[in-house]
């Protein structure tokens, strides 16, 4: 795509105007904006938040956001955040991805909650969806008052219309939609299926890097913001809402999208996963999966997050004398994994592009029968290079609830405990 399209950088003040002149200069708010403008702040932490953490942007458009009418409350749908209707599962769990719907069906209408906890009344926590789609959202506008939205596509692009520009993605790429944001998706292809994350706590930001130093894992150069692209269009339109796990509607007599200029850091992002700088062994023994982090949201307790978003991209395997792949392994965090491209080098079979698997607290997981047998046999004084496979992990503090509608899906693998039934005893106190 054209990089003029964006701007680059991760957690920067920026800028953007549509039309020459539209960002005032000293006052940002103006007693008369340019172009018969509005000024409107979008404060995204509390006004007292520490500097580095603070989170607002200044928006200069057409209409104010508070022009539309009434919302009134929905009937509830499959995507909501009510993660105690059944007990949490200590099982492994796994399902098999979503089908493509066969009537129309948007974004929002294709988004489908498997599982989270916490909640946003609480401000911390997670939602997780998946969401399938075979239209674009055609008259209607979306804006999440409870959490910031991670979006990870696994087939079909995606065209982002936000307030404050638009962001395209593909496959291989994310895009993050602040609390608040109101946007439009449209689709590229002729259907999409994918992820979201439903972040309820603290903004997502890069994690500290430590002993690594000042350079790896995700750049902040390589991340993308949109510039400013306004729409002036009359019309009746749906304008939805999500607000404390329910979603609301309204009527609004315009395009909500009539941002004509903004500066500020409460900014939608965009990020190729692809560009994500691996690092790992180079002597021996499997590193934890936390070297793979491209986002957190952090909690109130240090060095816990709320949610970590990682990724497992092509990289080289060369640690010697060592099980290569993820050993066998119980976390206090839970983990929630979805597969992008390719096949996940810890699973032999049954992890398919769209699928997805919980491991909560505790729960015992780890290579099946099939991958341990040949880990263990293979040649560690030669690398390993695994290529064409793209895996991501939203990993939490918190135990991750899935929902009724996902214990009781069709996509649900019944079988799934049985891929570790295989292993077999080894044990030999004769033989060392």
């Amino acid at each position: 795509m054209n990089r003029d399209l964006y701007q680059t950088g991760f957690g920067n003040e920026f800028a953007s105007e549509a039309l020459p002149g539209a960002l005032p200069q000293g006052c940002n708010s103006p007693q008369r904006a340019a172009y018969g403008l509005y000024a409107e702040q979008l404060t995204g932490t509390a006004f007292t938040a520490p500097r580095s953490h603070n989170r607002r942007t200044w928006l200069y458009r057409i209409r104010p956001a508070a022009m539309h009418t009434r919302f009134v409350m929905l009937e509830r749908g499959r995507f909501h955040n009510h993660f105690d209707e059944v007990p949490a599962d200590p099982n492994q769990l796994r399902w098999d991805p979503l089908p493509i719907p066969a009537t129309p069906t948007d974004f929002i209408d294709g988004l489908e909650t498997m599982a989270g906890n916490g909640s946003a009344a609480a401000q911390c926590g997670i939602g997780i969806h998946v969401y399938v789609a075979n239209r674009s959202m055609q008259g209607r506008f979306f804006c999440n008052a409870d959490g910031e939205m991670l979006i990870v596509p696994q087939q079909g692009r995606l065209r982002l219309a936000t307030e404050l520009g638009v962001i395209e993605i593909e496959p291989q790429q994310i895009a993050v939609i602040p609390r608040g944001i109101r946007f439009r998706v449209d689709l590229l292809d002729s259907a999409a299926r994918g992820y979201v994350a439903e972040n309820f706590g603290s903004a997502f930001r890069l994690p500290d890097l430590g002993p690594i130093g000042s350079n790896g894992l995700a750049n902040a150069r390589d991340f993308e913001t949109p510039v400013a692209a306004y729409e002036d269009v009359e019309g009746e339109f749906e304008l939805l809402s999500k607000f404390q796990g329910r979603l609301w509607t309204a009527v609004i007599k315009h395009s909500p999208l009539d941002v004509v200029a903004w500066h500020g850091n409460h900014v939608p992002y965009r990020y190729d996963l692809r560009r994500f700088n691996t690092v790992g062994s180079i002597s021996y023994d499997h590193p934890d999966p936390s070297i793979f982090t491209v986002l957190t949201s952090a909690s109130d307790t240090p060095g816990t997050a709320n949610i970590d978003f990682a990724i497992f991209p092509p990289r080289w395997l060369c640690a010697e004398n060592t099980f290569r792949p993820p050993w066998f392994h119980r976390n206090i965090a839970s983990e929630y994994m979805g597969l992008i491209h390719g096949e996940y080098d810890a699973k032999a079979g049954g992890f398919v592009p769209g699928g997805s698997s919980l491991h909560n607290c505790m729960t015992g997981h780890g290579p099946d029968a099939a991958t341990f047998e040949k880990a263990t046999r293979s040649q560690t004084s030669q690398p390993d290079h695994i290529t064409d496979t793209m895996a991501f992990m939203f990993e939490t503090r918190a135990v991750i609830q899935p929902s009724r509608q996902a214990l009781e899906s069709p996509q649900l693998q019944h079988d799934y405990i049985e891929c570790w039934q295989g292993l077999r005893k080894h044990f030999d106190p004769q033989r060392r």
